[in-house]
């Protein structure tokens, strides 16, 4: 099976105060009233993979032929001809329709032949359960695929009799795709997009790669133009079911020439691999089921490797954010000197724009308590569009809501109080219920010295 882990990425404000009342809408006046529309991301705008083709070839093989366990595929397994997918159980309202933009994405940018029956014979079955169900069956998992099942029903007898074991697939038929239907819009989206992918294509997870859903940091919300010209590659006619390692590397570099041929005139910068050390430490620092203390010292161990390998890539700024968010709660100031270590580093490479973003958080959260609401405007300008266009719609709220926060620092209440309101539409497709949105609102609010202390 394959499966999204939570590894969250979200913002947790560390301080409490009551929301003042003003003329221009407030906390407070908004907590009274409906909340607007939920809002949603009209026209998807992917980037085009910006890395060599050589580059793209290694990292489609080591996708493609592995496991996130790390055992290896003897051979490339897909689906042939024309793709069907079906909708079971209790979807929620806002599923139908991000499966349809998903699906539209497949066929415009991956050029896969896939669409929408009510058949029960489809190739992929999206289950739509309560995330109790699926902890029930995989207790870290957000959501899940299995190969050679269409229900939950049939899951445990599937790994019984060894029919769910990807190792032996030698080819796709027949799909189940496991998805929660009790969480927020944004949650059941970003499942959809990644365990479609993986039930379509490459099953392997890899840290070293900044710029796509096959990635446990969950950075990265809906599939990315590298993800899409991963999947298109692996639906060419030049690739069948039963290809080894070796045969799909001989014919990668014309398929990937003929798709992208932009990475043909780009040079290759080859990242090492990830030691299954840090994965190990970075999963218990930001999984359940360890102590405070204990996530922190896997933290700092994911650090020390980060350090030790000579990292300086996506992969050292993920460390020091690990490591400072865990900090928040017992020391802010260190936990603030390692969001400016790992700002440094994401500031590097303009592809690491949604890492930088989500420190962006963390640092205009530290200006805004210390009464510098400039500071933290600046600090915010830069990644409002970015996030935007990568459908994060839980970051973008949140980042507008601290936009907000340091606006009324400035004096400038009507425009903070404009954008709280444009906010709450984003915020109730990334947090999901009222009670949530609310939440979030009076989380960020309290941030503020404005609104003084409990």
């Amino acid at each position: 099976m394959i499966f999204r882990f939570l590894l969250p990425l979200a913002l947790a404000a560390a301080a409490c105060a009551p929301v003042p009342q003003s003329g221009t809408p407030t906390r407070a006046a908004i907590s009274d009233n409906t909340l607007p529309p939920v809002k949603s991301f009209a026209t998807p705008r992917p980037t085009p993979p910006a890395r060599s083709n050589r580059e793209i070839a290694r990292d489609f093989l080591d996708l493609s032929f592995a496991l996130e366990s790390g055992r290896a595929l003897p051979h490339l397994t897909r689906f042939e001809g024309p793709i069907t997918v079906r909708v079971t159980g209790k979807p929620p309202a806002n599923m139908t329709a991000d499966l349809n933009a998903l699906l539209t994405r497949l066929r415009n940018e991956a050029r896969i032949d896939i669409r929408l029956t009510n058949s029960a014979n489809a190739n992929i079955t999206v289950s739509a359960v309560t995330r109790r169900e699926i902890r029930r069956t995989l207790p870290q998992a957000a959501c899940f695929v299995v190969p050679n099942i269409s229900s939950l029903r049939e899951y445990k007898s599937a790994r019984r009799n060894g029919s769910a074991n990807w190792v032996d697939l030698t080819k796709r038929e027949r799909i189940a795709i496991f998805v929660p239907n009790d969480t927020t819009p944004q949650e059941t989206r970003d499942c959809l997009h990644e365990e479609l992918a993986q039930a379509l294509g490459p099953l392997n997870d890899l840290y070293r790669l900044p710029d796509s859903v096959f990635n446990d940091d969950d950075v990265h919300a809906v599939l990315t133009g590298f993800d899409m010209t991963i999947l298109r590659a692996y639906y060419d006619p030049s690739l069948k079911n039963g290809m080894t390692r070796q045969q799909v590397a001989d014919r990668l570099p014309a398929i990937l020439a003929r798709i992208n041929p932009r990475g043909e005139r780009l040079s290759p910068n080859y990242l090492r691999p990830t030691p299954r050390a840090w994965i190990d430490a970075i999963q218990v620092a930001l999984g359940p089921g360890t102590s405070p203390e204990g996530r922190r010292r896997a933290a700092s161990k994911a650090l020390q490797i980060a350090d030790q390998e000579g990292w300086s890539d996506h992969r050292l700024g993920f460390s020091h954010y690990a490591l400072g968010r865990l900090l928040s709660a017992s020391d802010i100031n260190a936990a603030h000197t390692q969001y400016l270590y790992a700002d440094r580093v994401f500031a590097r490479n303009p592809t690491y724009g949604p890492h930088r973003a989500f420190i962006a958080t963390r640092l205009a959260a530290h200006a805004i308590a210390a009464g510098r609401g400039q500071e933290a405007l600046n600090l915010i300008a830069p990644h409002m569009t970015i996030v935007a266009n990568h459908e994060n719609a839980a970051l973008l709220s949140t980042l507008m809501l601290l936009k907000a926060e340091a606006l009324d620092l400035e004096g400038r209440l009507q425009e903070a109080g404009t954008l709280r309101l444009d906010s709450l539409g984003w915020a109730r497709y990334g947090f999901g219920p009222d009670w949530a949105v609310r939440a979030k609102l009076r989380e960020i609010s309290a941030i503020s010295p404005l609104k003084g202390s409990r």
